[in-house]
């Protein structure tokens, strides 16, 4: 066995099931209420946002997978379902013959232009509602370093 377990202590515990109780359940609840008005899980609006923002609103189906922090064959079934609903499309792409590109549709759009603001309210009622403004502050520095950590950027 390699080197000593490095045990959590009480307050440490305290602070991780917090933090897993409160990512959990933020998620949960923006998921449900995006299903509920907008006829999609949160996984869905997410592949939509980061169509739109991509030049020409589209994106290769790999750069999109790592953008969405998605496998690619959860992204592939996902995509599936958008074009199914009419609100992605598949195109080969033009410089890599085994690439394909995911484009937003003109649908795709419309339902982003119509989710957005009950999700952004959503958002808003859920997280930054319930913080201080010191604590948003807080809440984005130490998001930032776990993300630097975690992606070693």
């Amino acid at each position: 066995m390699g080197a000593m377990t490095r045990w959590l202590d009480e307050d440490e515990q305290r602070t991780w099931r917090a933090f897993l109780a409160a990512s959990r359940a933020l998620m949960e609840t923006l998921d449900r209420e995006l299903q509920r008005d907008a006829g999609m899980p949160h996984a869905y609006y997410e592949i939509l946002v980061r169509l739109s923002e991509a030049p020409r609103r589209r994106l290769r189906m790999s750069d999109l997978a790592e953008a969405s922090g998605s496998s690619r064959s959860r992204l592939s079934h996902a995509v599936a379902r958008l074009e199914a609903a009419g609100w992605v499309r598949r195109e080969e792409c033009p410089t890599d013959r085994r690439g394909q590109l995911a484009v937003l549709t003109d649908g795709g759009f419309a339902a982003l232009t119509a989710a957005a603001p009950g999700h952004v309210e959503g958002v808003r009622r859920h997280l930054f509602d319930a913080l201080s403004p010191a604590q948003v502050d807080q809440l984005r520095r130490i998001s930032d370093t776990l993300v630097d950590h975690l992606t070693g950027s």
